[in-house]
């Protein structure tokens, strides 16, 4: 029953990450934490966000902006693998918390940057990335916060989506290398994320068709929407251990 529930939430936010550019991680944690436990459900989201990014770079490939991808990954790597390292001696209940925490207050944060239409540089995506990549460490996804910053920088649509797969791609694999040195990848977590990775893999492509035709209203109330079911999710699980 748990992997047929992850398969078809993996679907359904594989769709509405490959057509809001975030929002995998954050729909599946919940069923993740609840499957596997906290500890194990971020690994196993890394190496699946690691698949869903891949499956975005591949579907927008020639549209990806290169420079920004650079500036951005050059801080946010080595910021994701501290923060992952932070993560893994985080007793599980403080990671559920600070999860459900996290993505409802992105809701506010989201709006207020939204409302502040600043063109940012590739310099600034490198700060950015920093503090970014850190937290992308320790939370499993920022992508609330990664989507007004590659905006801001100009990219929309394809080119949006495919820029911050491709930057993320870089996080997510700095974070699964900690993870395995630390012997939080044994084989059947790998398995896991495979699984998981793979049903979000097949979403991107089912999104890609609608990219285009998506109105900003409807998009702005999806990413709200996205950010408090999962963040209620979680704090109910861990109000509830």
């Amino acid at each position: 029953m748990d992997y047929a529930l992850i398969l078809v939430v993996g679907l359904v936010a594989g769709t509405v990450g490959g057509i809001i550019g975030f929002g995998s991680s954050i729909m599946l944690m919940p069923v993740l934490v609840l499957a596997f436990g906290p500890q194990q459900a971020v690994p196993v989201m890394a190496i699946a966000a690691l698949m869903a990014n891949l499956s975005r770079v591949a579907a927008w490939w020639r549209t990806i902006d290169w420079r920004a991808v650079v500036a951005y990954s050059s801080t946010a790597v080595p910021g994701a693998a501290l923060g992952a390292r932070t993560l893994l001696v985080l007793p599980p209940r403080a990671v559920e918390i600070a999860l459900g925490l996290f993505f409802v207050g992105m809701i506010g944060v989201r709006r207020v940057l939204a409302a502040h239409e600043v063109r940012l540089v590739p310099w600034h995506l490198a700060l950015a990335g920093a503090f970014i990549g850190f937290l992308t460490g320790v939370v499993a996804s920022t992508g609330p916060i990664t989507v007004p910053v590659f905006l801001a920088y100009g990219l929309v649509k394809g080119a949006f989506i495919a820029t911050e797969a491709a930057a993320s791609l870089a996080v997510y694999a700095a974070k699964v290398v900690v993870f395995r040195s630390f012997g939080a990848l044994p084989l059947d977590v790998m398995i896991k994320g495979v699984i998981t990775g793979s049903t979000l893999m097949a979403g991107a492509f089912i999104a890609r068709r609608f990219v285009a035709t998506m109105p900003a209203e409807r998009f702005r109330h999806l990413m709200d929407g996205v950010l408090m079911f999962s963040g209620v999710a979680l704090l109910t699980l861990a109000l509830r251990g």
